[in-house]
């Protein structure tokens, strides 16, 4: 069993443990080595003893002990602690020179000597400290023109890995969006209104983590959706309809950055001139004194170079008119549905106002019409204080 197991610790006799084989420790921080051992057999001396190795060298002793009795080399004895029969190891304070392989050798002496090691890889981290994030350029952009490159800045830390994160969530590479090697570069190619956002810089390693403040570059874009309103909520369209004497508020809007400088456009005799700076336009109806006016909406960002407009006709009604057409129109239907002449029961007379429905007048005289089947014809009467008659 000893010359089998000797190096995997694992003789049936003796068993010796450890919490993990690689453990990450803080520069200048004391580090606990926790090591376990069991055995059943009956003891006379525990012999334990801790060796140092870094990679392509020998292991070198660190100290070792006796039962109580520790035996520590002196050129480690102020660095190392162990306090036996506990084989666990302190190291303080900790060093980036104390990295590399820990080794530790347990020996039993009883009836015979069994035997049992482990090794521990240890790895010194320098926690990390808030990065900032550096933009270039640090003026805005124009999106499909501009691109940007921001960079990852970090003061202190080891084996650190960069992460970008965008409106806090991991921001990964994209048709847009390329990573420098080690992550600690973002650069943004061709920027996009897409791209607006809050970016941030995480850094972490083994032992610790930060992240940066958040950072907004300003892209410059638009017009976009440029749409006129009325002051009534309308969305306006190709056409729209005022009384005479109506006052109408029109607003211009559309998504920019910077906001857009807005102007309206009237149109007369095949000429255009503008009638007002800024995104409001007040008519006032009764001042037109044609039926319809052609305005346009013109929106201009002074950044991107970019312009757009919105064409629309504004056409102004007679009040009294619109609702004689509108009467006119309804008393059509109405007789339309109500020309049936009857030709019995001639002495039965109806009565009927053009701004009521058919059937409810009709409904009015008795509960039951079955009586009032036939052909009944309208007959016009000049007396217009009367009403209408049948």
């Amino acid at each position: 069993c000893l010359f089998f197991h000797f190096y995997a610790g694992i003789c049936s006799a003796l068993k010796l443990t450890v919490p993990s084989h690689t453990i990450h420790g803080i520069e200048g921080q004391p580090l606990h080595l926790t090591v376990d051992y069991n055995f059943n057999a009956t003891a006379s001396e525990i012999q334990i003893i801790w060796l140092f190795e870094r990679p392509q060298s020998n292991p070198k002793y660190l100290l070792g002990s006796v039962n109580q009795t520790v035996v520590p080399d002196l050129e480690y004895q102020h660095k190392f602690t162990l306090v036996p029969p506990n084989a666990s190891l302190m190291i303080n304070p900790l060093h980036i020179s104390d990295e590399g392989n820990y080794i530790v050798k347990v020996n039993v002496r009883g009836n015979g000597t069994i035997a049992a090691s482990q090794k521990i890889q240890v790895a010194v981290d320098v926690p990390v400290t808030k990065p900032t994030v550096h933009t270039e350029p640090s003026s805005g952009v124009v999106e499909y023109v501009g691109n940007i490159t921001l960079k990852c800045i970090l003061g202190k830390g080891t084996r650190v890995t960069y992460q970008w994160m965008k409106n806090g969530k991991r921001l990964h590479a994209g048709p847009n969006y390329t990573f420098s090697s080690n992550n600690a570069t973002l650069l943004i190619v061709p920027v996009v209104k897409e791209d607006i956002g809050n970016y941030s810089c995480l850094v972490s390693n083994p032992v610790s983590a930060m992240e940066s403040e958040i950072i907004a570059p300003t892209i410059y874009y638009g017009p976009y959706g440029l749409r006129v309103k009325s002051d009534k909520g309308l969305n306006i369209g190709a056409v729209f309809t005022v009384d005479m004497g109506e006052v109408i508020l029109f607003d211009c809007s559309a998504d920019s950055n910077p906001p857009n400088t807005y102007s309206w456009i009237r149109r007369d005799d095949n000429t255009t001139h503008v009638i007002k700076y800024g995104p409001h336009l007040e008519v006032v109806s009764d001042k037109v004194a044609q039926k319809t006016i052609d305005y346009m909406c013109r929106a201009f960002n002074n950044m991107t170079g970019k312009r757009d407009e919105t064409h629309f006709t504004v056409v102004v009604t007679s009040v009294v008119l619109t609702r004689f057409q509108n009467k006119r129109r309804y008393l059509i239907m109405y007789t339309s549905h109500c020309s049936v002449l009857k030709l019995s029961q001639p002495e039965f007379i109806l009565h009927l106002d053009p701004f009521f429905s058919c059937l409810s007048v009709l409904t009015l005289g008795h509960e039951s019409a079955s009586d009032d089947f036939g052909i009944y014809e309208f007959v016009a009467f000049p007396d217009l204080a009367s009403g209408s008659r049948v």
